[in-house]
């Protein structure tokens, strides 16, 4: 049984960049425009390859899976550490996307940065987001399959100053600020006003304006709803003629900012296999759950009957390998 929502190759990049415009403008710059921006752009998805320690295969999988033909999950992770490159930050951002190759659905779940769950390979309950503080993205991946019982296959890594630097070299996103408010950025000491209405933003003002979640009254919830409303507004600028003159610069900052165990042909054979996906085709879930303070710490407590209907949701879609 399977449900309606999904995305077009770039919403298959979609599901990459919901938050994270880089896989949009890999799959934008994989799709063609000339010999000379493909190749710059295999190069760049080469040079963010890496390898699972776990191997290929999810130990929830009997066999691998093959990304054009069997149901796939991808783990989307946005790090929030920018002095060491992510590799002792928290996730700011964690989603799960889930992909049908027969329907073409993308289930898209987002998972609170301070759900309270198991962090697997540390024995204790913690902040989802301490899980690649504390094991990296192996850890984190762990986590993730043991919190959902589903099977992860992929994983996509992001970091910010990748993030700032594509926004600003496709000359900023024009966004409609659904309310007042002024957030930090990560320049030390920085700040960005924000006013109601349609503003253009840079790079800088555009991850402050996604990250942000204390000024908003629907929390994690209202910050989602920013981030989508991001990456629609980068995937604008990147299909417009300006922005398809700059893929070739935009190429340049992937390697360097995006980490991904999806090898190059992996990423040529999905845009091949979903670059006629519609918007329509992409289902955005939530997790419920509720608010608790433990020990002087703030948490979201997710329910469990939430997770559960998630995850035979879930696991309903990707149990459905071609071959099983």
């Amino acid at each position: 049984m399977k449900k309606q929502s999904r995305i077009k190759r770039r919403r298959k990049k979609s599901f990459f960049r919901r938050f994270f415009t880089f896989i949009l403008l890999i799959v934008l710059i994989l799709v063609g425009y000339g010999a000379y921006l493909a190749y710059n752009a295999y190069d760049a998805a080469s040079g963010s390859y890496q390898e699972l320690s776990r191997g290929d295969k999810s130990e929830l999988r009997d066999a691998e899976v093959a990304v054009t033909k069997d149901p796939i999950s991808i783990l989307i992770m946005g790090v929030e550490d920018y002095s060491t490159g992510g590799e002792n930050g928290r996730t700011d951002t964690l989603m799960v996307a889930t992909v049908d190759p027969d329907t073409k659905e993308i289930k898209l779940l987002s998972i609170p940065r301070d759900s309270r769950v198991d962090i697997i390979g540390k024995g204790f309950k913690d902040k989802i987001t301490h899980a690649h503080a504390y094991g990296g993205t192996d850890m984190t991946i762990d986590t993730v399959e043991n919190f959902l019982n589903i099977p992860i296959d992929y994983y996509v890594k992001v970091n910010f100053d990748g993030f700032k630097d594509v926004i600003d070299e496709i000359g900023g996103i024009t966004v409609d600020v659904p309310f007042d408010f002024t957030a930090h950025t990560d320049v030390p000491g920085g700040r960005a006003e924000f006013t109601e209405g349609e503003m253009r933003l840079d790079g800088t003002e555009a991850l402050a304006y996604a990250r942000m979640r204390k000024s908003d009254p629907r929390g994690d919830f209202g910050r989602s709803d920013r981030q989508k409303q991001v990456i629609k507004a980068a995937m604008d600028e990147v299909s417009s003629a300006k922005g398809l003159m700059k893929l070739d610069d935009i190429a340049q900052h992937i390697g360097n900012n995006i980490e991904t165990n999806l090898k190059p042909t992996e990423l040529f054979a999905l845009q091949k296999k979903y670059s006629d996906v519609s918007s329509s085709k992409l289902e955005s879930l939530s997790l419920n759950g509720v608010d608790q303070t433990i020990d002087g710490v703030y948490y979201f407590i997710p329910n469990e009957e939430s997770v559960s209907n998630l995850s035979q949701k879930l696991s309903s879609i990707l149990t459905d390998q071609s071959g099983e």
